[in-house]
């Protein structure tokens, strides 16, 4: 069964709308961890539009789960993460004009240094996921490159209907299915809400789900420990039955 990771980034924006230290991504952190999250996590974006570096310093210090840092793989954020020593560093691609992350990265085309930039994270003592689309060539240059997970992208499924929403189905399963075959461990993310989580809580190999805007969304009305308890409810009932 995958286990929960709350992406606390849009508590952290609610703050930045007005400049003010209310309301609080670390106190969110906690109460989603005393809800049952089994991680949490940030993204430090490179224009800091809602998590800021204390931010980051502060989680590494009280998160109990496991933190996972998003950041896109520049000299600053790498270094910024050899410092703080997540226990997972999720590399994203980054774009200013972005309302979110539109997709995967693009392996084809990284610097020669990017296999040298994640050994170096893991002599940190970091685990090091890559957030690709659901492709063979990505998945099995994440293998080359010596990650230890791929993230898959679920935008595309999130976003399809009908037929097209069993076709990106049918993607995820076989990306998943085959970056367990070449040795890495995988996770998923991306547009992930309680109408469509169950569908890939399914999917085999899948270890962690990083789920953020719909349960900020969700507490809204609710609460921030009904909207985590409510998500894992629907993951839980996903699993498949014990033998």
């Amino acid at each position: 069964m995958p286990r929960l990771h709350v992406n606390i980034d849009h508590v952290a924006t609610l703050r930045q709308a007005r400049n003010d230290t209310q309301p609080d991504p670390v106190f969110a952190a906690s109460l989603c961890e005393l809800a049952g999250a089994n991680g949490i996590t940030a993204h430090l974006r490179e224009d800091r539009r809602h998590i800021q570096e204390r931010d980051i310093r502060l989680l590494r210090e009280m998160v109990k789960t496991l933190f996972n840092l998003e950041m896109a793989c520049t000299p600053e954020m790498l270094d910024f993460a050899h410092g703080i020593r997540p226990d997972q560093v999720c590399l994203v691609p980054e774009k200013r004009q972005e309302l979110t992350t539109e997709g995967g990265l693009d392996l084809s085309n990284i610097s020669d240094s990017f296999a040298d930039d994640i050994k170096a994270l893991q002599n940190h003592d970091i685990e090091v996921s890559l957030f690709i689309n659901p492709s063979p060539d990505s998945i099995e240059t994440a293998a080359q490159l010596g990650a230890d997970f791929v993230e898959l992208h679920t935008g595309a499924y999130a976003n399809a209907k009908g037929q097209n929403r069993e076709n990106e189905l049918k993607k995820l399963t076989t990306a998943a299915v085959y970056a367990n075959q070449l040795g890495l461990r995988v996770n998923a993310g991306h547009g992930l809400d309680y109408d469509n989580v169950m569908t890939i809580a399914q999917i085999p190999h899948i270890e962690e789900l990083n789920i953020g805007y719909s349960i900020i969304a969700r507490a809204v009305y609710v609460g921030l420990d009904q909207a985590v308890r409510e998500m894992q409810d629907r993951i839980l009932a996903a699993a498949p039955p014990e033998e």
